[in-house]
C-alpha cells in the first residue's frame, strides 16, 4: 500500500453516472447490429431471468456468416456491458442479443467455438443445464452423438430448443454437411428418441425469396408475445418443414410460404418434446442486422419491413424460456453425471458468504492489506467495517476475494451495497472496479460489472447479479479495484451476500 488510509483525499460527489450493471450470464455465456426491436415494439422486462446460450462451436461463422451475439465469448458484457445498440455488440446476431439485454430479465451467453455441447457437467460452466434456451443458428458441423444426446436430453427435460436452419447445399465450411442435414441428423440419430420426436423434418429446399405469412391465431404466444405482434417474415434463399403431427400432434406451424399451408411449406414452426419446447425457423437471412466482423457479406433481415422478424426471433426466445403465455418449460432435475438447474438439490434458503459485512475483519476474506477496515473517513453501509478499495490518488491495484461452493440444483443470487467517491472530473473512466466469478483454478468465468470514477454518486446503492448459472461449482467471487497515478477514486464495498434457494 503506497501510504496510510488518512492520507486519501475524498470527494463525494452528488451526480451519479449512468451505472454499468451486468446481468451475469447463466454460467459463462454471440452478435450482429440493426435495431433492437422495430419502432414500437420495445418490450417489457420479462419476470425472473431467463438463460439463453447461443452456439459457436458448429461452423456458426464460416463463410460469410457470422451468426453471434459478440465477439466476447462466452460473455457479451465483456465487449459492452451496458450496450445501447447493436454495433455496441459485434455479430449478425447483435440487435438479437442487445435487444434481449436491454429488455431486461434475460442473461445471455455463448458456447464458444472449439468446446462441447454438454448436459450435465459440471465442469462447463456453459453446460446445458445452466440455461433455459439453446439457440443454434445454421450450425454446419453434425453434433457427435454425445452432444446429440446433451440436446435433446436438456429438451426433453424442460430446456427451450431454438433452431434456425438455411436452405439445401448451403455448406459454408464444405465438410459436406449443411443446416439441413445437421438438424435432420439431429431429429434421426440422437439416441434419446430417433422416431421423428418433434414432428418435423427440414425440407431439402433452396427457395430464392418469399414473404412468409403468419396464420391466424389470437392466441399463440410467438405471434402474440412480450415483444409484439407477429404479420410476417422474409425468405431470402432459405427451406421449409414438413410437419408430421401423426408423429407429435403438438406440432404447429406458424408462418408459410406463398401458396402453403397444413403439413407442407411451413417456413417457422414450434413443437414441445418432454417438458420442453421447440421452435425452428427456415432461414438465417430474418435474423441477421447487416453487421458484423469485417469481411463477411450480411444482409439486414432484421429491419427488413417485409417481416416482422424481430418481434419473431424475440417472442420466440421468451416462449422457449417460458416467458410466453402458457405453462413454462419445467426446470431440468438433476441427471445421473450430477448436473442440475433451478430445482432441487440442497435448496434451504441460506446465506453462504462467511464475515458478509467484514465486522469481523479480514476474517474469511482474501484482501490486499488496509482494504478491510474501519476508518471512519468513510463510513460503512451498516455497523463499522466495509472493504475500501483504491482511493490514494496513486497507481494502485487492491483485491478483494473470498471462495465459495454453490450447491447444484439451487438459484443463486450475489449481492453487495457499493459506494464510489472520486476527485476525478469529466467524461473520461481513469479508474476501475471489477466485480468476477473465478474457478477454482483462477480463471476469470464472467465479468459481472465494471464500475468506474462516472459511477461516482452520494450514499450506497445495492448490485444484484444471478449466478444460478455456476450451480454445484466452486468458484472465488472477487473485486479489482485499478486506480491511475493521479486523482483518487474510492470503490467502498459493504453488506456482501449470496443466497440461495
Amino acid at each position: 500500500m503506497p501510504g496510510p488510509r488518512m492520507s486519501r483525499s475524498r470527494i463525494a460527489l452528488g451526480a451519479t453516472a449512468a451505472l454499468g450493471v451486468i446481468a451475469l450470464a447463466a454460467a459463462g455465456v454471440a452478435t450482429g447490429s440493426a435495431q433492437a426491436a422495430p419502432a414500437g415494439s420495445a418490450a417489457p422486462a420479462a419476470a425472473g431471468t431467463h438463460r439463453v446460450l447461443f452456439d459457436n462451436t458448429k461452423a456458426e461463422t464460416a463463410g460469410n456468416a457470422d451468426w453471434i451475439i459478440s465477439t466476447s465469448q462466452p460473455d457479451p458484457l465483456g465487449q459492452d456491458s451496458t450496450p445501447n445498440s447493436e454495433t455496441d455488440w459485434t455479430g449478425a446476431l447483435s440487435s438479437w442479443g442487445v435487444a434481449l439485454q436491454k429488455a431486461g430479465g434475460y442473461s445471455l451467453a455463448t458456447l464458444p467455438t472449439g468446446r462441447t455441447i454438454t448436459y450435465g457437467s459440471t465442469s462447463n460452466a456453459q453446460d446445458l443445464s445452466n440455461f433455459d434456451t439453446f439457440v443454434l443458428t445454421e450450425p454446419n458441423v453434425k453434433l457427435s452423438a454425445a452432444e446429440k444426446t446433451a440436446v435433446m436430453t436438456f429438451v426433453k427435460n424442460g430446456g427451450g430448443l431454438f433452431l434456425i436452419s438455411d436452405h439445401d447445399n448451403s455448406d459454408r465450411n464444405n465438410d459436406g454437411c449443411d443446416s439441413p442435414c445437421v438438424i435432420n441428423d439431429l431429429l434421426t440419430s440422437n439416441g434419446v428418441d430417433n422416431t421423428d420426436p418433434f414432428g418435423f423434418s427440414v425440407d431439402l429446399l433452396d427457395i430464392s425469396t418469399d414473404n412468409p405469412r403468419a396464420v391466424s391465431s389470437g392466441s399463440d404466444p410467438v405471434l402474440h408475445g412480450p415483444f409484439g405482434t407477429v404479420t410476417g417474415s422474409i425468405l431470402r434463399d432459405g427451406t421449409t418443414f414438413t410437419l408430421k403431427p401423426a408423429d407429435n400432434p403438438n406440432v404447429k406451424g406458424l408462418l408459410y410460404r406463398a401458396g402453403s399451408s397444413g403439413n407442407s411449406g411451413a417456413f417457422f414452426a414450434t413443437s414441445t418434446f418432454g417438458s420442453g419446447r421447440v421452435a425452428i425457423w427456415g432461414d438465417s437471412s430474418p435474423v441477421d442486422d447487416g453487421t458484423g466482423q469485417s469481411g463477411n457479406t450480411l444482409y439486414d433481415g432484421w429491419n427488413d419491413p417485409a417481416g416482422t422478424d424481430a418481434a419473431l426471433a424475440l417472442n420466440a426466445t421468451a416462449w422457449l424460456a417460458g416467458s410466453g403465455s402458457g405453462t413454462p418449460p419445467t426446470t431440468p432435475p438433476t441427471t445421473s453425471t450430477g448436473g442440475t438447474t433451478g430445482g432441487g438439490g440442497n435448496c434451504t434458503a441460506r446465506q453462504l458468504l462467511a464475515n458478509p459485512g467484514f465486522e469481523s475483519g479480514s476474517s474469511s476474506w482474501s484482501a490486499s492489506s488496509g482494504v478491510i477496515n474501519n476508518d471512519g473517513s468513510e463510513a460503512a453501509h451498516s455497523g463499522s467495517y466495509k472493504a475500501w478499495l483504491d482511493g490514494y490518488g496513486t497507481a494502485t491495484t487492491d483485491t478483494l476475494s473470498q471462495p465459495v461452493a454453490l450447491p447444484s440444483g439451487c438459484a443463486a443470487r450475489f449481492t453487495f451495497w457499493l459506494h464510489v467517491d472520486t476527485a476525478e472530473t469529466g467524461s473520461t473512466a481513469y479508474d476501475t472496479l471489477k466485480a468476477q466469478v473465478l474457478n477454482s483454478s483462477g480463471t476469470v468465468l464472467s465479468t459481472l460489472a465494471t464500475y468506474t470514477n462516472l459511477n461516482a454518486g452520494s450514499g450506497y446503492t445495492q448490485r444484484s447479479f444471478d449466478l444460478s448459472g455456476y450451480a454445484g461449482q466452486n468458484v472465488t467471487l472477487k473485486f479489482t479495484g485499478t486506480e491511475g497515478s493521479k486523482l483518487q477514486t474510492s470503490f467502498v464495498i459493504d453488506d456482501t451476500a449470496l443466497t440461495v434457494g
